[in-house]
């Protein structure tokens, strides 16, 4: 992986934007069969909202807090990096009384996962992509660098407001009807609090409670979790008080959740940080899990908007992608022959 190579121009097979579970597992799927793929992500780390990050001696996994597997496909993904040791299970979630899917953990964090398994793939990171335009028979990239990549087919898979914002702004037109279809896609936004304590917070093992009332919709001890040495604990506010309080002072907001928490962070706070996730999760998904914009040139649009919840979401719409791109080169193959 690299960050912010300078380069004027690039020629890859294929572009795929974001560094999250859809483009990692779209890029595994295309470089295994021997496409050439280039990623670009902004972000400085690989793995979009499967983020973790380290507060003096504290870990947090600050966005995604646990992966769940009901796709074969995807279990059996899970299974390998358990073997390799980047996840490990947590707990076997359950509703209405009834066993649920095993929720794992990243190892040593959340961000672990993304990582080991975009190993061996070109990742630029820090390269924000502001436009994508159709030039003939391929596509050419403009970041805010002022660098351009060539490629044959594009993925996208940033939330799809930005994805519709790169379009835009190289002048892809879309019809109205898919358009239409693609705008009525919105988020809830998060606002998540990372607090470290001075002593062991009071939430029980296995270190992870979903909250019926009240501002807070989510909250996790990390050291319970598993991630932390230190006492550390995770709140992530509901979407109804995220978004009410999304231009609120960030202070003012933390001090807010964490007088919430006080029946399970009833010690003394070290420190607290407040991150906003402004595409926390989809309130709808598409019908499809992944979008084709173009069929020739292949540009598509993939992400959990599209392959369903979560984690395993993403990965299934990534994967949707790289089939559907391969399906193309196929159908092209065929045609020449003939």
């Amino acid at each position: 992986m690299s960050r912010g190579m300078q380069a004027t121009d690039q020629n890859t097979d294929v572009l795929i934007v974001g560094a999250g579970m859809a483009g990692v597992m779209a890029a595994v799927e295309l470089q295994r069969v021997g496409f050439r793929v280039l990623v670009l992500d902004k972000g400085r780390g690989v793995g979009g909202r499967m983020s973790s990050r380290r507060v003096g001696g504290a870990t947090f996994d600050h966005g995604a807090q646990f992966i769940a597997a009901r796709d074969p496909r995807f279990a059996a993904v899970l299974e390998r990096e358990r073997r390799d040791g980047s996840v490990e299970p947590w707990f076997r979630g359950s509703k209405g009384g009834v066993d649920g899917p095993m929720h794992w953990r990243g190892r040593p964090a959340m961000s672990a996962v993304p990582g080991h398994l975009a190993l061996g793939l070109d990742i630029q990171l820090e390269t924000s992509v502001m436009a994508v335009r159709g030039e003939g028979n391929c596509w050419r990239a403009e970041t805010a660098t002022g660098r351009s990549i060539t490629a044959g087919a594009v993925v996208l898979t940033p939330p799809v407001p930005q994805s519709l914002a790169i379009l835009e702004a190289g002048g892809v037109t879309l019809s109205p009807q898919l358009y239409g279809r693609l705008a009525a896609i919105d988020y809830d936004r998060c606002l998540a609090v990372l607090v470290v304590l001075e002593e062991p917070s009071r939430i029980p093992p296995p270190g992870g409670l979903t909250l019926a009332a009240g501002p807070i919709r989510w909250i996790a001890d990390n050291q319970l979790k598993g991630i932390s040495v230190e006492p550390a604990v995770t709140l992530h506010a509901t979407p109804a008080f995220s978004l009410e309080h999304w231009d609120h002072d960030r202070d003012q907001v933390g001090r807010i959740l964490l007088d919430a928490a006080r029946p399970w962070v009833a010690g003394g706070i070290k420190t607290f940080q407040v991150h906003g996730w402004r595409y926390s999760q989809p309130r709808r998904f598409d019908e499809e899990p992944c979008v084709a914009v173009s069929d020739a040139p292949a540009l598509l649009l993939a992400g959990d908007a599209f392959g369903g919840p979560g984690v395993e979401g993403a990965a299934r719409s990534g994967w949707a992608a790289a089939e559907a791109i391969l399906g193309r080169c196929r159908a092209f193959r065929g045609s020449a022959a003939a």
